[in-house]
């Protein structure tokens, strides 16, 4: 019997490979990213004490104003959303977590924007 391919299992065992070596620390938070089909979320977590310390996404107001929904020029405003909370929290250093899914697009576009936004990582 063939066993039939499901890209979310897929994406999940890819994920839990990369969360075995990453993890979030106080001095060190996970910046981790999720993407559906109409909207990219991301967020920044202290999973010693599993606090969500600072979050945007393509459905806060800020952004969806502007019409925006799931594409990369949606990411990088939200990438760039993220690390100006996460700046005013004293967040400058964080491991980025992509998910499972491939730095490329709409991962790239929300990572680099952070960057240039002032994160590090």
């Amino acid at each position: 019997m063939i066993k039939k391919i499901d890209r979310r299992a897929i994406r999940n065992r890819k994920h839990l490979r990369v969360r075995k070596k990453i993890s979030g620390t106080a001095a060190r938070p996970r910046l981790c990213v999720y993407r559906s089909l109409s909207n990219i979320y991301a967020q920044i977590v202290d999973d010693e004490t599993a606090t969500t310390l600072a979050a945007a996404s393509t459905l806060d107001k800020d952004i969806r104003e502007q019409g925006y929904g799931g594409n990369a020029k949606a990411a990088a405003l939200v990438g760039k959303l993220l690390a100006e909370r996460a700046l005013e929290k004293q967040i400058e250093s964080v491991v980025f977590d992509r998910g499972g899914y491939i730095y490329h697009g709409r991962i790239k576009s929300l990572a680099e924007a952070a960057r240039e936004a002032g994160l590090k990582f």
